[in-house]
């Protein structure tokens, strides 16, 4: 008796909740539809786009090859994606900035709609801008440049950096098609019995290996 009282009582005050003939497969679908959910997040790696780890940013592996530039580049050493990409001036905006950009880069690399060529528009270039000159402060307002850089106040209010700083720092070329992934290991996808090295290739550098003892050993 007080459990078909609870039952009415659930489904006067939501009005939403199946009738006793679907209970037990509505529960079944939404706990399924939850559990998927937490799956999703697990495995986009969800918790680490609230971090600075680069690597974040290449759980889309349509970003590999921006990752790949900018991990050789000098700016490895001073500055981070977030550094960059992000805004620094309060919390707020950083992590709105991130959730807005996060949503839509979710939505391109789900549908497959990515560019072969990633540029960046909206607010990034401005935001961009705004890191450059928060690191750069003492160059962009170094006084001595404007004695013999004639038209160096208006380089730094009416251009964007990289109008001359163009291989800065993800190189000359960084399509999809044009730069490749590189060798190395990456700590989010490494597994621990996993060679870096194709086998094809590790075949040919034993095979010169061999025939460069071969020739040491005969002089």
């Amino acid at each position: 008796m007080r459990k078909y009282f609870r039952n009415e009582y659930l489904r006067n005050r939501f009005r939403f909740w199946p009738s006793k003939k679907w209970e037990v497969p509505a529960v079944i679908v939404f706990a399924a539809f939850i559990g998927l959910g937490f799956y999703t997040l697990h495995l986009s790696k969800a918790t680490s786009y609230l971090s600075d780890d680069p690597q974040a940013c290449i759980n889309c592996h349509v970003m590999t090859p921006h990752y790949m530039t900018w991990n050789k580049s000098s700016h490895r050493e001073v500055a981070h994606c977030n550094d960059c990409h992000v805004p620094q001036d309060n919390f707020v905006r950083k992590y709105a900035f991130k959730a807005k950009d996060g949503f839509w880069h979710s939505y391109v690399f789900t549908t497959r709609t990515e560019p072969q060529v990633i540029r960046t528009k909206g607010a990034a270039p401005q935001v961009i801008r705004d890191n450059c000159v928060r690191c750069h402060e003492d160059q962009v307002t170094d006084a001595r440049l404007d004695g013999f850089v004639a038209t160096h106040h208006a380089d730094r209010t009416d251009r964007l950096c990289w109008d001359c700083h163009k291989e800065v720092p993800h190189g000359r070329v960084s399509s999809l098609a044009a730069v490749g992934h590189q060798i190395e290991p990456l700590r989010n996808y490494e597994q621990e019995d996993e060679d870096i090295i194709p086998t094809w290739l590790r075949n040919v550098m034993e095979e010169e290996n061999t025939q460069q003892t071969k020739k040491s050993t005969e002089k």
